[in-house]
């Protein structure tokens, strides 16, 4: 298994403190609210910040698991933080001996897995984690959608970071289409200092019916696959591969 806690951006401190601005309060954390009615406990799986964890927790049990030290550190010192239970561990080989009745793996998280190996060690986990009733959901995003996966891609952005004030994220990325990884490197610069971090890592594409294959054989079962956050239904050029399910 790839050493995945070994990523500097997010076991970085000085790299950490970016991802909230550069990643907000999407769509993707309003379905997982919505999926979230009446589960009366939920886990998190590569929870990464906990803004979606947190939100969660208002109203349920939640636990959130990361292998990041940096970015749980960021969960439990934000708003609503000091209701989760946050365990520092890997998505697949974390065994908490409870079951939940709504397991999420968001974010992208799930490319982190390079290998068939380590991605069916998330489902399994996934699996010994629902309860009989129990759903999950997890995303990844489409092979079969260009847009984003140009061979070589580069792209700036202005952000407001609440505490640096205006920043300069950068992102440069490189696809293989042989192995179906993307390698990408983020970067960020202080405008009123200079100051410049940077962090490269890398991300896996997995296409629908090859997930499906291990989803299967990891004892789920996926009730709907859907396409985007909005919950349109996946189709082969779709930006999003979202599938909704519950044990087989």
């Amino acid at each position: 298994m790839s050493n995945i806690s070994d990523d500097p951006l997010y076991r970085d401190p000085a790299l950490a403190r970016f991802y909230d601005t550069a990643n907000r309060w999407g769509p993707d954390f309003d379905f997982c609210m919505k999926l979230a009615e009446g589960a009366g406990s939920t886990l998190d799986l590569g929870c990464g910040t906990g803004e979606l964890t947190a939100a969660l927790a208002a109203t349920r049990a939640v636990t959130g698991v990361d292998p990041a030290t940096a970015m749980l550190d960021i969960g439990r010192a934000r708003p609503g933080g000091n209701k989760v239970e946050w365990i520092e561990g890997d998505a697949r080989t974390v065994r908490l001996g409870r079951r939940y009745d709504l397991v999420v793996l968001t974010g992208h998280a799930f490319q982190v897995f390079l290998t068939e190996e380590d991605q069916r060690a998330a489902f399994s986990t996934i699996a010994a984690h629902l309860s009989p009733t129990g759903r999950f959901v997890f995303d990844t995003r489409n092979p079969g959608f260009r847009g984003e996966r140009d061979v070589r891609h580069s792209s700036v952005r202005r952000l407001e970071h609440a505490e640096l004030g205006l920043i300069e994220a950068s992102d440069e990325s490189y696809y293989d289409e042989t192995s179906g990884i993307l390698s990408y490197e983020n970067g960020y610069r202080v405008v009123s200092t200079g100051e410049r971090f940077a962090g490269r890592s890398k991300i896996l594409y997995t296409p629908r019916d090859k997930l499906a294959a291990m989803i299967g054989d990891a004892g789920l079962a996926v009730e709907a696959w859907y396409g985007d956050w909005e919950g349109n239904p996946f189709h082969a050029q779709a930006r999003e591969i979202i599938p909704v399910g519950r044990l087989a």
